[in-house]
């Protein structure tokens, strides 16, 4: 796919898919709650119908409308006592489940794509077995597939939190579900906390409450309660949008989401604002202004998901910019740091790596042909590119169907 470059600055409001992260551990929650909650705004994407089928595969019942989604849960106690799961491409469904489902007393294969497969699992794997779980891997050690059955009768585990806050976010979400709760140890400091806050502010809305501290997190074992939740828009999808206006000079709003949201890549806004672009934060929107981009340093270790749109924004300001802290990131659904580098060369940008980041040497960007690596935050990014520079071309475009299958038909709602 081509993507053609705008012939004016975009003036546009846009208002985007709920929420991922928050689709997928609310559709969990609900799964695990005694009764009926319906959730309002839910995304439908490939990640999403991996969770919606690991719930079906534990016993919830999940209808959906175009608006609403019914989810009547298990009350924690799953009828089925053996699941066969594909988490497909979804690490949130693989790290969340493995855990829930052990902590339910079930037993549970999950397995994924192969790309899935190459992604870590092993701190999560010995966390469980600290709780008393019975793991077998059935392929790799340390990767899916894996074997997990029940229940956990340990109350504290330790885990690193220096490879991915997911493993701590499936550790959360199943501790509800143990009598005496849960506490977590962490070890080492934590990557892309505001995941985990994101995970608690969920819990909490279903009724659990859940501790999230810098090194000792604790859940109460109390069980989850069936609720109304209305899911925000997805604010790492926002950030293409915010990314567009920086990069293009324009105006987009964003409507849905805003001063009170629980999702830590919101502060990519922040990174905008120090670069030269104008942000407006009002309690239900925010409206990005571009303006002339100056390169920064900056840690995204929090936002990591962000770190391919920020590359793209750093190829076209007016200095260097260096991002650090996101050494962890090479181990998502791409090399996030060495794929990054390696596309941004194809398109004569001088940018290298580093052992936690990359630096960006703003020079003349020049068509490509862009191979996304089969991870749909690169294809994302890179279209970017596209708006400013003639003959950018994404090799996978199908890739964005996992968290946002109408990317670019919202992107070229810009050119209105």
């Amino acid at each position: 796919m081509i993507v053609e470059p705008l012939n004016r600055p975009p003036d546009a409001t846009v208002r985007l898919p709920g929420s991922k992260s928050i689709t997928n551990r609310a559709v969990l929650a609900a799964a695990m709650a005694e009764g009926m909650s319906t959730l309002t705004g839910a995304l439908v994407a490939d990640d999403t119908e991996a969770m919606v089928d690991a719930a079906r595969a534990l016993g919830a019942t999940v209808e959906r409308t175009d608006t609403t989604w019914t989810v009547t849960g298990t009350g924690g106690v799953p009828p089925v006592h053996e699941a066969s799961i594909d988490a497909r491409q979804a690490g949130t469904v693989a790290r969340f489940v493995l855990a829930v489902a052990a902590a339910s007393g079930a037993t549970a294969r999950v397995d994924g794509s192969d790309q899935l497969r190459s992604r870590p699992m092993a701190p999560l794997l010995d966390a469980l077995r600290q709780l008393a779980a019975v793991v077998e891997e059935k392929g790799a050690p340390g990767h899916l597939p894996v074997l997990v059955s029940g229940p956990l009768t340990g109350r504290i585990a330790e885990l690193p939190g220096d490879a991915s806050s997911q493993f701590l976010s499936g550790l959360l979400l199943a501790g509800p579900l143990l009598p005496d709760g849960l506490e977590v140890q962490l070890t080492t400091a934590l990557v892309s906390r505001p995941y985990a806050v994101m995970t608690a502010a969920v819990m909490r809305a279903f009724g659990a409450a859940a501790d999230v501290g810098d090194r000792i997190c604790r859940v109460a074992g109390d069980g989850y309660r069936a609720t109304a939740y209305a899911v925000e828009p997805d604010a790492s999808a926002a950030s293409y949008f915010f990314a567009a206006a920086a990069i293009t000079g324009g105006r987009v709003r964003v409507e849905g989401l805003g001063r009170g949201s629980i999702q830590g890549d919101m502060a990519f806004t922040d990174v905008l604002a120090r670069m030269g672009a104008s942000v407006t934060l009002l309690d239900d929107a925010v409206e990005v202004k571009g303006g002339e981009l100056h390169g920064i340093d900056v840690d995204l270790a929090d936002l990591s998901d962000t770190a391919p749109t920020l590359a793209v924004v750093a190829a076209l300001a007016d200095s260097p910019t260096r991002v650090r802290g996101i050494g962890f990131i090479r181990t998502k659904e791409s090399d996030r740091i060495g794929a990054v580098v390696e596309e941004l060369r194809k398109c004569g940008v001088d940018a290298s790596e580093e052992a936690d980041g990359f630096v960006v040497r703003p020079s003349t960007v020049q068509a490509a042909v862009i191979d996304p690596h089969d991870d749909h935050r690169l294809a994302m990014a890179f279209a970017l590119l596209g708006l400013r520079v003639p003959g950018i071309e994404i090799s996978d475009p199908e890739c964005v169907a996992k968290t946002f299958p109408n990317y670019f038909e919202a992107l070229g709602n810009l050119r209105r």
